[in-house]
């Protein structure tokens, strides 16, 4: 899976220097995370419960257009990854922040903001966080690099930017969340037999720091145009 999955970057990002693209430009943008988890323990279903957040997410994405129509994106983006279970009485929280490098193909109508894209990305966890609740008690711990979770996690994406600057995304990750070779100070490993494999549909509003510079260049040249001599 991780050499189809590089294998396919690397030839979105070869067609890149292969076809002469327009000048680059920078779009912003941070993420509303409706996320879900299908995980299993030793055979067993786990109750899985929708997660919501947005904080702390940002990103910084660089799109290089071929034509009107056809192009690609890629950039550095923060978020905030993770899955809630619930077992009879215990409920447990646990997310990680990462940092992914996407690289993403689309097609549409580029002047009207409007087209779909798909792509791959790889994330880096660097921040874990677990809570417990059980009855009234609550537990609650985090760790920088922790071997709880893998370190690198790919996953596929796809979605449409809509006209409005509104945005919608469906990702899906490859790998397990939790690192199934994970071994505690007790010897254990927790996530032996634990399959945890997260989903989520985000919605966003890119900003584009240049549309303004833009519009106004336009105004300025429509002004110029009508101006009687």
């Amino acid at each position: 899976m991780h050499k189809l999955f590089w294998s396919l970057l690397i030839a979105v990002f070869a067609s890149c220097l292969l076809v002469k693209a327009q000048k680059p430009y920078r779009l912003s943008s941070g993420e509303i995370i409706f996320s879900y988890a299908d995980v299993n323990n030793n055979g067993k279903d786990i109750n899985s419960i929708l997660r919501f957040t947005c904080f702390f997410h940002a990103g910084e994405y660089w799109h290089f257009d071929f034509d009107n129509h056809k192009g690609l994106y890629t950039g550095l983006a923060i978020r905030n990854v993770g899955l809630i279970t619930k077992e009879d009485s215990l409920k447990t929280k646990r997310r990680s922040y990462t940092l992914g490098v996407p690289l993403a193909f689309k097609i549409g109508d580029f002047k009207n903001n409007s087209y779909f894209y798909a792509g791959g990305e790889y994330e880096w966890l660097f921040n874990y966080k677990e809570k417990t609740f059980k009855g009234g008690n609550k537990t609650k711990f985090s760790e920088w690099f922790s071997n709880r979770t893998h370190t690198f996690i790919p996953s596929v994406f796809a979605g449409i930017q809509f006209p409005n600057g509104f945005n919608l995304k469906f990702k899906y990750y490859l790998n397990n969340f939790l690192n199934k070779n994970f071994v505690d100070d007790q010897g254990n490993k927790p996530y032996k037999n634990m399959d945890t494999h997260i989903f989520y549909v985000s919605v966003s509003f890119f900003l584009n720091k240049n549309s303004f510079k833009l519009k106004n260049q336009e105004v300025n040249e429509m002004f110029t145009q009508n101006t009687p001599y």
